[in-house]
């Protein structure tokens, strides 16, 4: 559906503590979103539902993996502080599980600490958002990371033909998503595959933070640039012996590296 065509908008008291207008295109098929939260977000989740989402509620860890695995949701908004297991352990045991390690996370915390965000995205988080938020921005998060699930999906039960982009020892098979290290089959997020293959296909563009954050997910507009950063740098330490094929432009943004 063409981005013109919005739904409803409403004007709900989010947790930024204000009034947050969201105005979301709805998608064709209805995804399902977990909210994991001990104090229940209704207007995030009024607004999950209000944008297209078959949204559900858990608010423990031991509701959400059990919820993970019944309902199989294609993301999970977790909350990093729940009363039994912390939001970080709980992420790492939905990705430990094969039945639900493709389940998209995106934790929400109140802190913004560089390293807390580091341990959310070690811990196999696809997003990080801190709170206060904007109820917009995290509805428009939750679409980019919904529609990379779906799309990895739609890659792996009708694979096209071979399309592959290399660097060095590194190789991207587009029509599959898959990445291959010295011909050794690398598990990426979906996110991280995406923001390798975008880089990788455009070998003489360097790209700014805020257009990886529009292309990647989905987001415009001033908002924190630091999920770029974590994710780049979290890609570079799954890409081995190839970690320098991204390369850092001070000032400007990321860029592939020309081989040496």
């Amino acid at each position: 559906m063409p981005l013109a065509d919005l739904g409803p908008t409403r004007d709900v008291e989010g947790s930024a503590g204000r009034s947050a207008e969201v105005s979301i295109p709805m998608e064709a098929d209805t995804q399902r979103v977990l909210l994991v939260d001990d104090q229940c977000d209704e207007p995030l989740l009024f607004n999950l539902r209000d944008a297209g989402f078959d949204a559900v509620a858990e608010s423990t860890a031991e509701g959400a993996l059990r919820s993970a695995t019944t309902l199989n949701p294609d993301v999970i908004l977790l909350d990093v502080m729940l009363p039994d297991v912390s939001g970080i352990e709980t992420c790492r045991r939905i990705r430990s599980d094969p039945a639900t390690s493709d389940i998209a996370v995106l934790l929400l915390s109140a802190r913004a600490d560089e390293f807390d965000r580091l341990l959310g995205f070690e811990a196999g988080a696809d997003d990080y958002v801190v709170k206060p938020f904007s109820v917009r921005e995290v509805v428009m998060r939750v679409r980019a990371l919904a529609r990379r699930v779906r799309d990895l999906k739609q890659a792996r039960q009708a694979p096209r033909p071979g399309r592959f982009l290399s660097w060095r020892g590194l190789s991207v098979d587009v029509g599959r998503q898959q990445v291959f290290i010295d011909g050794q089959e690398s598990t990426l997020r979906p996110l991280e595959y995406k923001l390798l293959a975008l880089i990788v296909e455009h070998p003489e563009k360097t790209f700014s933070r805020a257009a990886l954050l529009e292309e990647i997910w989905g987001i415009t507009g001033e908002v924190q640039t630091r999920t770029v950063d974590t994710h780049v740098r979290r890609l570079r330490e799954r890409l081995g012996p190839y970690e320098d094929a991204i390369e850092t432009v001070y000032g400007l943004g990321y860029r592939l590296r020309t081989p040496g």
